[in-house]
């Protein structure tokens, strides 16, 4: 068995140099939004100091024939990154660049060399066709205008919901960042190639690289580095000392260096932390040796701090005030956590004695009476100045709540958090911190995210309706565990047997709304298989617990769920919203804004227009209103092979209607009532050749 390591950039590993399949006993591609968009916002972060390489870990292939290698080991990382790559090329307006993007991942050919056009990355069967048609050749706009039903897997639905995760996060940059993200992805980012010519014993060195042994951890090496710095004996006390105070935070290497950036983020109040061992070391642990009070950095700043991370991350097994429990319960509702160097900042500074190994933070029962082992008694927390703990976190949520409905860049929050604690530590009050303050601008601008659609994050209106209920409720609600927004009104397929007020657009209009979502220990999957509002309502409510959201219990009190319904809901929800974070609402600005007057009105009439660029599935009233598209424009799908010729007209009202009468809400829809399960946006074209994927994008670039 031969075994070969090397290191190579990303842009040396998809090229012809390696056809990477993944055998069909590996597991199924599972990575979701969240993990995407983590590594992205990791190579974000490193592609500020461009030079500096990013290492991304190994690839363990067997090498099957010439260029041909099977995955082992890396699935995630390579799917992943392929799509951040047609996410890039799906933005670029560059020709030139986009091809260099496209040749990142599909294998254009050489006949010289006998290399036949193929992607670079093949998935198992059951998805290869789909990674391939969708991502890999350039269709995302297809793959956006796709509905749960259309997706024959879960790896496909993950294919979908990550595609439109990093568009989304890589929509909100400038042009010129991407392409800067772009060039350090090719050229900096890293991977160390193993490769063995025996499947035996790449699963061999797969064992060995996962399973054997216990790696350092970056705290094993800041251990290393603080101890060392100690004189005689007091070495192997501070030793077990910093053992004491890490144990705690489990054994999760992730988790040690999340906690160990946003240390190095309230020490040095620097926002870059790409190279972390470096950086920790050179702007932490150094100056601290220098001066010789490593012991005290020990006791006190990592005691405490170590302290802090893990009351926030479980807030309810303390003995906190309820208010401040309640108070970072609310802020872990958030899809992100770059607001966890505030919080931990406001805790050492608001109780005494957390570096206290005896002090009582966590609840007995918790199994985290005491930070040491011994049965010495226990202090009681010293909490001092509650006042202004409360009004930090509370101003953080607000400024967060502002940041997560306009789309606020981890960088951007990274920054805003670093700002807060610097000016917390020069004596600012908490109501005069620049990176607490939400402009007026910022403000107003998320009430109006609020009246559009949600985004594609579910984390996102579960926050929103969380806040809403407890605002209305008048005190903090439990989050159970399985806590999920889901639909009120059934998802439009295009083929729904209508309720009474209703007609497809209305359901269109509210499907991504607040006003048509509902706090629910159900799930819209569970629910599913309900198409009406009674029998949605009853799996909603089915479960006693959801009914301690007061916006859901309401729900029972509706007898019929009509547009103007949900149009009056909103309006509540978003005024409280408004209310709880203290934003500007004009409760008259969503007058008008129910679908329901919209019978008899054209599309251009139906809804105000939205300016975000985002991978939300275009609507064919919303292009007809951009004037991509006419009313009565007939479009054709044309199949040489089959001898037939498909033609549907586009109604006033953004609809398809096919030559029998029958009208379809989507195009996807259209093409796959008539041409099966593959058929998509891209078959219909107008008479000028130019496909309903081209207007798509040309409609979404314009937002």
């Amino acid at each position: 068995m031969a075994i070969s390591a090397f290191e190579l950039p990303l842009g040396k590993v998809f090229t012809s140099d390696y056809q990477l399949s993944i055998p069909s006993f590996q597991r199924a591609y599972s990575w979701r939004p969240g993990n995407v968009l983590q590594l992205l916002d990791d190579v974000r972060f490193a592609s500020q100091t461009q030079e500096t390489p990013y290492f991304l870990g190994s690839l363990i292939l067997v090498h099957d024939d010439d260029r041909a290698y099977e995955v082992i080991d890396g699935q995630q990382r390579l799917v992943s990154l392929t799509i951040i790559i047609a996410a890039l090329r799906e933005l670029e307006d560059d020709p030139a660049l986009a091809h260099d993007l496209t040749n990142l991942i599909l294998e254009p050919g050489d006949r010289l060399r006998h290399i036949e056009a193929a992607p670079r990355l093949t998935l198992r069967e059951r998805d290869a066709d789909f990674f391939a048609s969708y991502v890999q050749e350039g269709n995302l706009e297809s793959l956006f205008d796709l509905r749960d039903m259309d997706m024959a897997t879960n790896a496909q639905r993950n294919i979908h919901d990550n595609a439109q995760a990093a568009y989304d996060n890589l929509a909100g940059m400038e042009a010129q960042e991407r392409r800067r993200l772009a060039s350090y992805l090719v050229n900096k980012v890293t991977l160390v190639m193993v490769t063995t010519d025996d499947l035996q014993g790449a699963h061999r060195v797969f064992d060995v690289m996962n399973m054997r042994g216990m790696p350092l951890t970056v705290s094993d090496v800041f251990k290393s580095k603080a101890v060392s710095a100690i004189d005689g004996t007091a070495q192997d006390q501070y030793a077990a000392r910093w053992d004491d105070i890490m144990d705690p935070l489990g054994d999760d290497p992730a988790a040690c260096e999340a906690f160990f950036r946003d240390l190095h983020l309230v020490v040095s109040h620097k926002v870059d932390c790409s190279r972390l061992i470096d950086q920790f070391v050179g702007d932490v642990l150094n100056p601290r040796i220098t001066a010789g009070d490593i012991k005290t950095f020990i006791d006190d700043v990592l005691a405490s701090y170590a302290c802090a991370w893990r009351i926030v991350e479980q807030p309810t097994s303390t003995n906190l005030p309820p208010q401040v429990v309640s108070a970072l319960v609310a802020l872990r509702d958030y899809p992100n956590d770059d607001w966890k160097p505030i919080a931990m900042w406001a805790l050492v500074h608001s109780i005494r004695n957390l570096n206290n190994r005896d002090t009582a933070v966590f609840r007995s029962s918790a199994g985290h009476a005491r930070f040491s082992k011994d049965t010495r008694e226990s202090a009681g927390l010293d909490i001092h100045d509650l006042d202004r703990l409360m009004q930090i976190l509370h101003a953080t949520d607000r400024a967060w709540g502002v940041d997560c409905l306009n789309r606020v860049a981890s960088a951007q929050r990274r920054t805003r958090a670093a700002t807060t604690v610097r000016d917390l530590e020069k004596g600012v009050t908490p109501n005069a911190i620049a990176g607490l303050r939400v402009d007026q601008t910022a403000a107003r601008l998320a009430v109006i995210r609020m009246r559009g659609e949600m985004p594609n994050d579910p984390a996102v209106p579960r926050l929103l309706l969380i806040r809403a209920n407890e605002q209305k409720n008048g005190y903090a609600i439990s989050r159970p565990r399985s806590l999920s927004a889901v639909h009120i009104m059934p998802e439009p397929t295009g083929k729904d047997d209508l309720e009474a007020s209703w007609t497809q657009s209305d359901l269109e209009y509210w499907a991504e709304r607040l006003g048509n979502m509902a706090l629910s220990q159900s799930s819209d999957e569970r629910m599913s298989k309900f198409t009406t509002f009674e029998q949605r309502r009853a799996c909603m409510l089915a479960l006693a617990i959801s009914q301690q959201f007061p916006l859901t219990r309401e729900l029972e009190d509706i007898g019929t769920c009509t547009p103007q319904t949900l149009a009056a809901r909103q309006r509540d929800i978003i005024a409280l919203i408004a209310q709880y974070w203290q934003l500007p609402f004009d409760e008259h600005a969503d007058q008008g804004m129910s679908t329901a007057d919209n019978h008899g009105m054209t599309a251009d009439q139906i809804e105000p227009e939205t300016h975000t660029r985002s991978s939300r599935r275009v609507t064919i009233a919303a292009v007809l209103r951009a004037g991509l598209l006419t009313p009565g424009e007939r479009l054709t799908w044309q199949r040489p092979r089959k001898g037939e010729l498909w033609v549907a007209e586009v109604t006033p009202l953004g609809r398809l209607r096919m030559e029998d009468g029958t009208e379809y809400a989507t195009p996807t829809a259209a093409a796959r009532a008539v041409g099966g399960a593959s058929a998509g946006l891209n078959v219909w074209k107008r008479s000028d050749g130019t496909s309903l994927a081209d207007i798509w994008k040309q409609y979404r670039s314009r937002q």
